[in-house]
This record gives structure tokens, sequence and C-alpha cells, in this order.
């Protein structure tokens, strides 16, 4: 075990309580673990604290010692922001999982970081209310990375990113200092809204321990449609058909792009609701308050996009279990992906204006370079999120391709997944010198000594750090 290791076990005692410090053969192996497969660091020391005090505690003395800290939660993120680095103790949040009962009145509920999305949805549920942010790694992503990264899902066209939901929020600095505003209140221009500093700043200038989350109606209705389409304009066209017919009912709109349905019904072990062929694939839900007038609106749009052309072919749900077969075939397109090997998987954003020559111009580059590479395309349309995904020999080149292409289309390198270490080459396309020097000089502000999180979303030039 290193000295300085030695020194920040002597530095904290038995201030944590018990179970809270792991060091040398007591560190799990999961504690390294990734879900792209880049294996970490094993780290000397695991710091799991259960409280925010705790965690104030942990942080004043690796702040005393210079001790590199990366934070944890789930380990669901996909850019490396929680894989340990040499030298690095682990700061955990996973005992940290409280959530308050709900208040009805004020739509919205207190929970500590490590509490998961699905523990935070069960909960609103129970009380007849819902929150609007879903994504596949519900069950094990948690409050505090979903805040860190901002994270965004199958609803943003309805309900936001993450920092939509956030009204307010609990967060230990580097120095143990705690900045706390938790009332709730919708409105609240009382100086600087100091919550906004942590949401999607991925652990570099704070740890979030609590947040105080909005909640929305429950909805009385939810059905959705699969449906089989010429082409992407004809996928924006339904789009916008929908938002001007349905308005606010439209909750969600998600794109999958031959071939990956076509290979996903070739493997798919539930029945496909339509046939593979077609150039592109929607899953449109809508959710709202009238059942019965909810379901003929939503039914009428589709029809006449039928008889116009748009629509080739579709299938409605009829009962929570079909609406629920058709999210299962969304979420198929994972099961796929990650059973493939030699794949970069990117979440970038497109303006949608630019989306059509975005995806005929990175093929045709990808191609250029790899003839025989396979190209999988999917994601959530109604807000330009697309999931890109490339099967290639030269993984080098694609991810550089595919983030030239972006920034080339006025694009974002990360729509939800955030920077960590593995994008921050690439942010200079897409953030200008004073946008990336302006972050820099918050990160040296906040935390001087630069434990949290070092190395990611960006590096620090030594001239931020005077």
């Amino acid at each position: 075990m290193s000295s300085e290791t030695q020194r920040l076990l002597s530095e904290l005692g038995s201030q944590l309580g018990a179970g809270a410090i792991l060091a040398g053969s007591d560190v799990d192996q999961r504690y390294r673990d990734d879900p792209d497969g880049k294996l970490g660091v094993l780290p000397e020391v695991v710091l799991r604290p259960r409280d925010t005090a705790g965690v104030a505690t942990a942080l004043a003395a690796c702040n005393r010692l210079g001790q590199p800290v990366v934070v944890q939660g789930g380990r669901t993120g996909l850019t490396g922001s929680a894989r340990v680095q040499p030298s690095e103790v682990v700061l955990s949040l996973e005992r940290m999982t409280s959530l308050a009962a709900p208040d009805q009145q004020a739509a919205s509920i207190v929970a500590e970081a490590g509490a998961t999305l699905q523990a935070v949805q069960e909960t609103a549920d129970g009380a007849g209310l819902m929150f609007g942010v879903d994504i596949g790694a519900r069950g094990s992503a948690t409050v505090g990375g979903n805040i860190a990264t901002n994270a965004g899902g199958i609803r943003v066209l309805r309900y936001g990113m993450y920092r939509a939901q956030v009204l307010g929020l609990e967060a230990v600095l580097a120095d143990g200092s705690v900045l706390t505003s938790l009332k709730g209140l919708p409105k609240d221009n009382s100086g600087y809204d100091l919550s906004q500093l942590f949401i999607g700043t991925e652990g570099t200038l704070g740890v979030v321990t609590r947040a105080a989350l909005r909640l929305h109606p429950k909805p009385a209705s939810e059905v959705n449609a699969f449906c089989a389409l010429p082409s992407l304009d004809a996928a924006i066209a339904l789009l916008g058909l929908l938002r001007q017919k349905l308005g606010p009912l439209l909750s969600a709109y998600e794109v999958n792009f031959a071939p990956l349905y076509d290979a996903m019904v070739a493997t798919m072990a539930m029945p496909a609701p339509l046939p593979a062929g077609s150039p592109v694939y929607v899953l449109a839900e809508i959710q709202g308050s009238e059942p019965e007038r909810d379901a003929e609106r939503f039914a009428e749009v589709l029809m006449q996009a039928v008889e116009d052309g748009v629509i080739d072919d579709v299938v409605v749900s009829q009962s929570p279990r079909e609406f629920r077969a058709l999210w299962d075939v969304r979420e198929d397109a994972n099961r796929l992906l990650f059973s493939m090997k030699d794949l970069i998987g990117v979440d970038i954003s497109i303006p949608l204006a630019r989306m059509g020559a975005f995806l005929r111009e990175t093929e045709a580059a990808i191609r250029a370079v790899d003839p025989g590479a396979d190209i999988y395309v999917f994601g959530h349309l109604g807000d330009g999120n697309l999931h890109y995904q490339v099967r290639t020999g030269d993984l080098a080149a694609a991810y550089d391709i595919v983030y030239r292409s972006v920034a080339a289309a006025g694009g974002g390198v990360s729509a939800e997944h955030g920077i960590g270490l593995d994008k921050k080459k690439w942010l200079h396309l897409v953030r200008s010198d004073a946008e990336i020097a302006t972050m820099r000089r918050l990160k040296a502000a906040l935390d001087p000594n630069t434990i949290l999180n070092p190395g990611r979303v960006f590096d620090l030039a030594p001239s931020a750090l005077r």
C-alpha cells in the first residue's frame, strides 16, 4: 500500500463509521468495472460514506492530502467518467440510497445520490405521480450519476433533460464545504443558482449528495405505435405532423434505421411487430389524461399519415402488455449491439435539418476507409439524439470520422452520455477555445488542488492552476 494511501487512512481513521472504508484485499473487483469493457485499475481504497457529512469528511481529508478522487454511482456511464485511474481512490455513493416520501402538493421528491432511477420511478408511481426521465439502465443508474451527466433518455421530447427535473440539490465541494438548496421552489432567483454548476459537469466541480426532483402527474393514458417508413424525410415529416396535431400528448419519438432492425429481427426472442426490410422504423408514444379520446386522436393522425404515404405500415398498442412489448423491441437494440465485437458506439446530437446529409456523408467517409464496415443507427429522433454504431477493423478512424462529421453538421459530440475520459480529445471540435478556457477557470476556482475526477471532460492547462 502506498504511503499516500496510508496517510489517508490515518487521516480518516474511524470518522466515517463501520464499513465505510475498504482497503487492500477488501476492495471488490466491481469498483474497476466499466460497461464498455475498458477496465480501470483496482483502487487501493474505496470510501463509502453513508451521508453528506461523511462525504464532506472524506473530501476534506483528500483535499488536504492532494489525493485524487474518482466518484462512482451505479457505474453505468459510457465515457469513462467513473473509470479508476492510477493513484485515485474511489468515493462510492452506493450506501446513500434513501428516498423521502413524495410531496404530492409540490409534486417533488428528495433523493440521495445513490438511489437508483428505478427506485425514484417506483416511489413516484406509488404516490400516483411519475418521474420524467427513463433510460435503459434504470435499475443501476443512480440519481447522482444522472445529474452529473445530465441524463436524457426516451422522453426528453415531453419532459426535458435531467436538468429540467432538478428543483434543487445538495453538493459537497472539493474542500468539504456543503452547499444545500433543497427547498424545491419552482421560482427562486435569490442570487446565483449554484445547483446548475453541478448538473452535467461529471463530478469535476463537486459531488452531488441529495437532490429535490420534480415529479409529474401520472398519465391516465399511454399508447404507442411502431411504424415502418420509406425514408428519414418521412420520419421527420411524421414527427412534425404528430407535434402539430397532438401537441404535448407526444411524449417519445424513437428511430431505428436499416439494417439494425433487420439484424434485430433475425435474432429476436420476441415476435417482431413489423416485418424487416423498411429503410426506417419509428416508435412514437403519447401520454395523456383522456384515455378514450387520446387513443382516438393518435389513431386518426397515424391513419392520415398512412393515407398520405408518410407511413408504409403501422401497429398500435391496444393494451398495457402490447405497449410494453413495443418498448421491449426498442430496448432490444442494446442486446444485439452489446454482443458485437470491434464496435464503436457514439452518442451524438445532430440538427434535424442536417441529419440526412450527416448520415450520407459520414457513411461514405467510413466506407472509403473500410468498405466492409457495418453501420447501425438508432436513437431519440424527437430531440436529434442518435446512437451511431460502426463495426469495423479501424476503430480509431471511425471515431474520428464520426466526430468530425458531427462538428461539420453543427452537432454535439455528446448528447446525453457526457465527455468523461473517452471523448475529451474531440471536445474542441464543438466547443470554442473561450468556452473550454471558462470551464477550466471554473474547475480551478472550485477544485484548486484538482482532486475531483481529474482528467475528465478536459485536461487542465498549467496556467489554469495559477
